[in-house]
């Protein structure tokens, strides 16, 4: 349900109609998305060798910290609650109050109260413990999928398939052929798969995760990768590829299409039900990368301290949810991210091409076979080698599609190359 929930948020209710609007056919939409989810599939095969090898709280950041050292380490979990996950708090916690708020029939002018009283809520419930935050993410994960399957159902069964995937696919006349048109179509839907390997963060309060999270991982991504594909098939069914191409809210235009204004209501409760869901996994994960951070001595030290009672990052959860309500009060969350997505990619390839450095240090201790058919990355290197070009290609895209935001968003990195000095030389630990 972590690794589901992690994934699904509002992505897969806009991103098709960006995806169709830069390819020629609903054929190659289909291949934008299949080739799409190998990649997060291979991805969610790697963080299961990961998170078998280091079942830690923090993940990716403990990952980074193993294999490229503690600067790279410290930068990724600023970014994290500097912008990446916080200003995602804010921007999904505005999704939710909106469509909240629409269902309710109540004013606009309390999207934002309703928005920081989510996080107040969602940190509430992680803050007295994980097993309310799970019962908490079991049910909005059930919820989400629930509303996709309606979406599915409907679409497959009800809808006449008139549309482009029953007809010749127009002439291909994007610029630079099939080939450019399907990598500019990768950009969104690698952004919608992604959200898997939040689940690494708290590796530590999974039972028998060295099993259970390389499992849960690929059932999880799989799972998603399925669900997505027979959502594709249905926008194409109902609105063709030109009405895909051209719709802002494609989940509600089917529905309401198939089941009149009662579809466009059952869509708004699900896309609710499904950002609730992805705000809580957000904010139940990334305090325990600030706990990771604070117990290696190179942030706040009190951060790494649990709750007596809760046994839970309880002022690591109040700090992220403190910066979250900031960011929602400013407005300025939606272009924080813009700026630092591309941040979030070089950390996902980097914590990939981890995989390359744990392998030569068992060479070279000679470490034999794991015991018990522990769980391997399946045709390595290979496997880790296309991530990390996927990775890559993410990267360079979005820093040639807005060179300003790319620029700033190193400048935010950046900053947090002397508060990693300055933490350090305070708590004493050096600086390795």
């Amino acid at each position: 349900m972590a690794v589901i929930g992690g994934i699904i948020g509002g992505g897969i209710f806009r991103t098709p109609a960006a995806v169709a609007e830069r390819v020629g056919s609903p054929e190659l939409a289909l291949a934008a998305w299949i080739v799409g989810g190998a990649i997060a599939v291979i991805g969610a095969f790697c963080f299961g060798e990961l998170g078998r090898r280091r079942p830690r709280a923090g993940g990716g950041y403990v990952y980074l910290r193993e294999t490229w050292g503690p600067l790279p380490a410290f930068l990724y979990g600023w970014a994290l609650l500097l912008v990446i996950a916080t200003g995602a708090i804010a921007a999904v916690a505005v999704t939710f109050a909106n469509y909240a708020l629409a269902l309710a029939g109540l004013s606009a002018r309390l999207t934002v109260p309703v928005a920081i009283g989510a996080i107040a809520l969602v940190s509430g419930i992680n803050y007295v413990g994980v097993k309310p935050a799970a019962v908490t993410q079991n049910v909005f994960t059930l919820l989400k999928l629930a509303a996709l399957a309606v979406l599915i159902v409907a679409g497959l069964a009800f809808a006449v398939p008139a549309t482009a995937l029953h007809r010749p696919a127009p002439p291909f006349t994007a610029p630079g052929g099939v080939a450019v048109a399907l990598g500019a179509a990768l950009v969104p839907i690698l952004f919608t798969y992604g959200g898997w390997q939040q689940t690494n963060f708290i590796a530590e309060e999974i039972l028998e995760p060295e099993r259970n999270l390389p499992r849960a991982l690929v059932l999880g991504v799989a799972g998603v990768v399925v669900v997505y594909l027979l959502a594709n098939i249905a926008y194409l069914r109902v609105l063709g590829l030109a009405g895909l191409a051209h719709s802002t809210a494609p989940a509600a235009d089917v529905l309401r299409a198939l089941l009149g204004p009662a579809g466009g209501t059952l869509i708004a409760a699900g896309i609710a039900a499904s950002t609730f869901g992805f705000l809580n996994l957000v904010i139940l994960v990334t305090p325990r990368v600030l706990q990771a951070m604070a117990a290696d001595g190179v942030f706040l030290p009190r951060l790494a301290v649990l709750h007596p009672r809760y046994r839970t990052p309880a002022l690591a959860i109040l700090v992220q949810a403190g910066w979250a309500t900031v960011l929602t009060l400013s407005g300025t969350f939606a272009q924080l991210v813009d700026y630092v997505a591309f941040g979030d990619w070089i950390f996902f390839g980097l914590t990939v091409a981890g995989l390359f450095i744990y392998r030569a240090r068992d060479r070279i201790a000679g470490a034999g076979p794991v015991a018990g058919g522990a769980f391997r990355v399946p045709g390595y290197p290979w496997t880790p080698g296309l991530f990390v070009l996927a990775a890559l290609y993410v990267v360079a895209s979005s820093i040639l599609a807005n060179p300003r935001n790319a620029l700033i968003g190193a400048g935010l990195l950046a900053i947090g190359v002397p508060v990693y000095f300055v933490s350090t030389r305070y708590s004493g630990r050096g600086v390795v």
